[in-house]
């Protein structure tokens, strides 16, 4: 059975974010390597994985044996490093600015939910207002988590250094106060 993961901000190879991020890592090839064990530990080969910005920021040549190491089908959003991803289009199924994704879903209304996935967190979004879930990346964990609101942060940094399940993602939406901003109100 296929299984919807959401990920962003690896920085494969990027020596600075061990200090920008404050990861628990010694050298950059040991977060590597503990960026793909947990990767791999989680998603398996027929799995689909939306990566939401910031894969890595080294030479195309070491990202493209990097994400063959990956399990999964991957569709990129883009961040603002994706030179070397870029360049190595075709480890990934699509790669896009801005996606919209429907995900059926027996609980949700309609059996569907959707999803809008972006790198940037954005404080609107097309149909927030029922509900749609906004998943970003790009602040690794700066930014205080809204209980009020139907988003996160799917980054790395907040999630043990490991892409979220689509049911990971609903648990955390579930125990939000989101109310819909035109139910009715007691007085």
């Amino acid at each position: 059975m296929k299984n919807i993961f959401f990920t962003a901000d690896q920085h494969f190879g990027h020596k600075k974010i061990l200090e920008y991020a404050n990861r628990p890592f010694s050298t950059i090839d040991e977060m590597d390597e503990e960026l793909i064990k947990r990767w791999n530990q989680k998603v398996s080969p027929e799995d689909e994985v939306y990566h939401l910005g910031d894969v890595g920021l080294c030479s195309s040549g070491k990202l493209r044996k990097i994400l063959n190491r990956l399990n999964g089908k991957i569709y990129l959003i883009k961040g603002n490093h994706e030179k070397s991803a870029e360049a190595c289009h075709t480890r990934f199924e699509w790669v896009k600015d801005y996606h919209e994704l429907v995900v059926e879903d027996p609980d949700a209304a309609r059996g569907t939910q959707l999803l809008v996935l972006f790198h940037y967190a954005m404080r609107v979004w097309n149909a927030g207002h029922w509900g749609t879930y906004h998943l970003y990346g790009h602040s690794h964990g700066s930014l205080p988590d809204d209980p009020n609101s139907r988003s996160f942060d799917v980054g790395v940094d907040c999630h043990d250094y490991a892409p979220v399940s689509y049911e990971e993602v609903k648990a955390i939406m579930n125990k939000k106060t989101w109310t819909p901003p035109f139910a009715k109100r007691s007085l």
